[in-house]
């Protein structure tokens, strides 16, 4: 029986799908174990329970549905089938690279045919191999094009990196040094800095997180090159405050900051990261 969770922050979406599946049960055929409204639960409950089949929506607030690949636990991660409303830029690279997606509004019978080839990889676990390096390449192919974007972008560079950022903070703009800038990461548009509380009496480090009107790429040509470096099509850490790279999936690292933060670096910069540090 393949144990399945849907992903949708659309509740009528979330409804129809778990629909379909029911339609298509048959004797023993699936058990649907739980779903999610966003990307920041699904994570949250994914890393938790036995799941085979993932039908994984692509737009959704928290993080999308690259960043929950991303952001699942290598060895806990089940087979995936994006769902999707017509995205010509999502489904040239789920075809590009060999994975299965759903076109909303979803057929009973592509439904039907996912379901099986879910059912023929689970049967094989050898199969698996494969599927997970089509996943690799696709979360590649995500990348390879922000990095694209970025290298575009490097004459505009600032000659002069900043010192200090301004955020915004409630009634006041807080001056916050570069030192205590740990990661800057992007999700559905919106930019969060996070950064060092300046808490002398705190036992440990605790990091706080401010919205910014930033963009990525803005924060990265107001940035010293030699402090920080873009780790991801979503991230920007800084060097220093790295503690630990913990393998994590085809190559990538998940890379543990001051405060225990979590960022993961994408399969290309690790390697740049393992230049850098010397690893």
């Amino acid at each position: 029986m393949l144990r399945v969770f849907v992903v949708d922050d659309e509740p009528p979406a979330r409804r129809r799908l778990k629909k379909l599946l029911i339609s298509l049960k048959g004797k023993d055929r699936l058990e649907i174990v739980g779903e999610a409204s966003d990307g920041v639960e699904a994570v949250k409950l994914l890393n938790t329970t036995d799941v085979d089949v993932l039908f994984l929506d692509i737009h959704m607030p928290g993080h999308d549905g690259f960043e929950v690949l991303d952001r699942l636990d290598p060895q806990k991660r089940p087979i995936v089938v994006f769902t999707t409303a017509y995205d010509e830029y999502a489904i040239r690279a789920f075809e590009a690279n060999a994975v299965d997606y759903l076109l909303k509004p979803i057929p009973r019978e592509r439904l039907d045919e996912a379901l099986a080839r879910a059912e023929r990889l689970v049967k094989r676990p050898d199969n698996r191999i494969a599927t997970d390096d089509q996943l690799a390449r696709l979360l590649d192919w995500m990348d390879t094009r922000a990095e694209t974007t970025e290298t575009d972008k490097e004459s505009s560079r600032s000659e002069a990196a900043i010192e200090q950022l301004s955020i915004p903070y409630r009634d006041r703009i807080l001056v916050v040094p570069v030192e205590r800038l740990v990661s800057i990461e992007i999700s559905e548009g919106i930019t969060r800095v996070f950064i060092i509380e300046d808490d002398q009496a705190a036992p440990r480090p605790r990091l706080k997180q401010h919205i910014v009107s930033y963009t990525l790429d803005q924060l990265a040509g107001l940035l010293d090159p030699e402090d920080f470096v873009r780790v991801h099509r979503s991230a920007i850490v800084r060097f220093a405050h790295i503690k630990e790279l913990v393998p994590w999936f085809s190559g990538r690292y998940k890379l543990i900051m001051t405060g225990n933060h979590e960022v993961i670096a994408s399969r290309e910069r690790s390697k740049l990261l393992k230049e850098r540090l010397m690893i």
